[in-house]
C-alpha cells in the first residue's frame, strides 16, 4: 500500500462503514474516513503493553506531512510519559448532548443532563476519552449498587457519549466500554390488576363524587394512555371517535377508543379548550394524584400506581387474544419487546374477555 499523500487523502470517498487507511512511511499513522464523509488523521500504536489511539488532526486543517510530523511528536511524547493532544471526556459529553439534545424531548434531556452531572461527570471528568476502559465502567457501575435505578439510567447516557466518541474518530470503532455490562435486577414495579380488583376500582369510581378528575382516571383505565397524554388533552385533539395526540413519548399517534371510552368524553361539557380543565389550564398533576389517592384507598388498591392502569390495560388486551403488534400500536410502543413484558400466561389472565375494561368500569362495548 502506497504512502499517504495529500492527493490520495483528498480523493478518499466515504462508504457505509468507517475505513482506516494506513501510511507506509510511519507505522501506526493513517487517516480515518467516517460514513459521514469526515476524515481524521490518527495514530494507533502500542506502549508498555497498552493500546494507544489518538486523533492527530483534520485533513481540512493540515497537510499529510504536517500530520505525520505531529504523529511523530505524539509518539515521542507517549514514550517519554508526557501525553499530548488528549480529548477529555467532558468535551465529548457536551458534543453528545448537543447532537442528541435536539432529538430528545425536553423532559428526557433534563433527566439525562441530571444523570450526567450527578453520576457520570464526577467519575470520568478530566480523563482522556481514549483512556476509559470497560473495567473503568464496570468499577463505576459497581460503585452505584446502592442506587440501582440511577445506575441503570446513567449507563445509556454514558454509552451514547462513547458512541459519539467513536463517530468522531476519538476511539477505535467497536470500543464502546459500556457494551456487555448487565444492568441491576430491580424488583418488578409493574402491578397488574386482577378481575376482582378491576371490579373494586369500577365501584370506587362510580361511587366517587362526579368530577373531571374522576372522568380522567376512568379514561386512563379505558385507553391505556399515559397520564400526561390525557391530562393535557384538548378538545381539538378528539374527533371522529379517536384521540389524535400531537405529541407523546414516541411522537404523534392516534389513540383508538372503545365505546366505553368515547362515552366518557361525550358526557363531558365543552366549556374549555381543555378536555379536563383546571383552574389555570388543564388539570394539574397534583390534583390528579390527590384524587387517585382517594379512589385507590376506597377500592383497597393502596399499592397501585396510576401508571399500573396502563400496564393492566395492555395485559388484558394481550391475554384476551390481541397480537403484540396490535397492543403495541394501542400503547404507542416503538419496540415490540416493550409490549411483550405485559404478556402473562396465568389461567386467570387468559380468561379475561376483550371487553373487560369497559364492563368492569361501568361502560358498555359492542
Amino acid at each position: 500500500m502506497p504512502r499517504l499523500t495529500d492527493a490520495r487523502v483528498r480523493d478518499l470517498r466515504a462508504k457505509k462503514t468507517t475505513r482506516n487507511i494506513r501510511d507506509t512511511a510511519l507505522a501506526g499513522f493513517g487517516v480515518r474516513v467516517l460514513p459521514s464523509g469526515r476524515k481524521r488523521f490518527f495514530l494507533h500504536s502500542q506502549h508498555d503493553g497498552q493500546r494507544i489511539w489518538k486523533i492527530v488532526g483534520d485533513p481540512a486543517d493540515m497537510t499529510v506531512a504536517e500530520a505525520r510530523d505531529r504523529a511523530r511528536d505524539l509518539l515521542a511524547s507517549i514514550r517519554s510519559g508526557q501525553p499530548d493532544g488528549e480529548t477529555l471526556f467532558e468535551t465529548v459529553a457536551e458534543e453528545a448532548f448537543r447532537r442528541h439534545g435536539r432529538q430528545w424531548k425536553q423532559s428526557t434531556l433534563s433527566r439525562n443532563r441530571n444523570y450526567l452531572d450527578k453520576h457520570i461527570l464526577p467519575r470520568f471528568a478530566g480523563q482522556p476519552i481514549t483512556d476509559i476502559t470497560a473495567q473503568d465502567v464496570r468499577d463505576w457501575f459497581a460503585e452505584m449498587h446502592a442506587t440501582p435505578v440511577s445506575a441503570d439510567r446513567s449507563m445509556p447516557v454514558l454509552s451514547v457519549i462513547m458512541t459519539v466518541a467513536e463517530a468522531e474518530g476519538l476511539r477505535p470503532e467497536g470500543s464502546n466500554p459500556c457494551k456487555g455490562i448487565k444492568r441491576y435486577r430491580r424488583q418488578n414495579r409493574e402491578r397488574f390488576l386482577s378481575d376482582a380488583e378491576f371490579s373494586r376500582l369500577g365501584q370506587a369510581l362510580s361511587s366517587a363524587a362526579p368530577s373531571v378528575v374522576v372522568s380522567l382516571i376512568r379514561l386512563l383505565a379505558l385507553t391505556g394512555c399515559r397520564s400526561s397524554e390525557i391530562r393535557t388533552l384538548r378538545w381539538a385533539d378528539y374527533r371522529d371517535g379517536h384521540i389524535f395526540l400531537r405529541d407523546s413519548k414516541t411522537g404523534p399517534r392516534t389513540v383508538w377508543m372503545s365505546e366505553a371510552a368515547r362515552e366518557v368524553l361525550d358526557a363531558l361539557p365543552r366549556t374549555s379548550p381543555w378536555v379536563f380543565p383546571g383552574r389555570k389550564g388543564s388539570v394539574t398533576e397534583t390534583m390528579l394524584t390527590r384524587t387517585w389517592a382517594n379512589i385507590r384507598r376506597e377500592a383497597g388498591l393502596n399499592d397501585v400506581r396510576l401508571h399500573d392502569l396502563r400496564h393492566s390495560y395492555a395485559s388484558v388486551a394481550i391475554t384476551s387474544g390481541e397480537t403484540v403488534l396490535a397492543v403495541g400500536r394501542l400503547l404507542g410502543h416503538r419496540d415490540p419487546e416493550t409490549t411483550l413484558k405485559y404478556a402473562h400466561h396465568t389461567e386467570a389472565d387468559t380468561e379475561r374477555a376483550a371487553t373487560a375494561m369497559g364492563t368492569v368500569l361501568g361502560g358498555t362495548r359492542t
